[in-house]
């Protein structure tokens, strides 16, 4: 059974440093125990955030970037030089600083690729599973409505065994999205949510419930722990 560690910090720029430096000792960590590992990124400012002071951290260039991977939780499906994909802001933020294989970099299909939405889901699909990747820990960022990668409040749950589901009306522009499903995201060792802000405390208050599964937020659970790195405006909720 998964366990739940929480963090708290005085502010947003403090739980991304934390978040950071957590990241980056975990990945040293790991590369000793295993050939390759992988890992889970997402957008949103804390999220961003959070890869930009990787990005500055002193352990930067000690990874070897040629034995880590990354994977997104979700992506917006937009022309592939939009600044609203979470890759391209991922890749200003870290990705272009880093010595990291292109093909270390899972993003999932933009929009001109050739694709409809369906489309593009099922060739994501089809590589997420030929990768079949074992994730160590994903940071994950959380809407104030409680919506987590492009999962949404009121959606119906995919069918089991998906893995990549087709957003087609998101609540939050742009409407089309490309999202890991909860399966898939329930497969990941840790989930590491990334909150600030008081516009977030009370989905907070709803992951921390007696009934968390009414939000997104509340029905992820890591294979191995849920760890939050959250500031004290979105943590008002959370009981000592």
């Amino acid at each position: 059974m998964s366990s739940t560690i929480v963090q708290r910090f005085p502010t947003a720029d403090a739980t991304a440093l934390a978040a950071a430096d957590a990241g980056i000792n975990r990945v040293l960590e790991l590369l000793e125990q295993r050939e390759l590992v992988h890992i889970g990124i997402t957008g949103g400012t804390v999220g961003i955030k959070t890869l930009a002071l990787w990005n500055l951290h002193t352990k930067r260039d000690q990874i070897d970037y040629s034995r880590l991977h990354f994977w997104w939780g979700d992506e917006r499906f937009v022309a592939a030089d939009s600044p609203d994909r979470n890759f391209n802001q991922a890749w200003d933020a870290l990705l272009a600083h880093i010595a990291v294989p292109r093909e270390n970099l899972h993003e999932f299909p933009a929009a001109e690729a050739g694709l409809d939405l369906e489309e593009a889901a099922a060739v994501f699909a089809q590589h997420y599973g030929a990768w079949n990747p074992e994730i160590a820990f994903a940071y994950m960022g959380m809407g104030p409505d409680g919506h987590v990668a492009s999962l949404f409040p009121g959606k119906p749950s995919p069918m089991p065994g998906v893995t990549i589901i087709a957003e087609h009306d998101s609540p939050k522009p742009p409407p089309e999205r490309l999202s890991l499903s909860y399966e898939a995201l329930n497969r990941i060792e840790e989930i590491w949510f990334t909150v600030a802000g008081a516009d977030k405390a009370e989905a907070v208050g709803v992951a921390f419930s007696s009934e968390p599964e009414r939000l997104p937020v509340g029905q992820l659970k890591g294979r191995l722990r849920n760890v939050w790195f959250i500031d004290e405006a979105a943590a008002t909720a959370i009981s000592d």
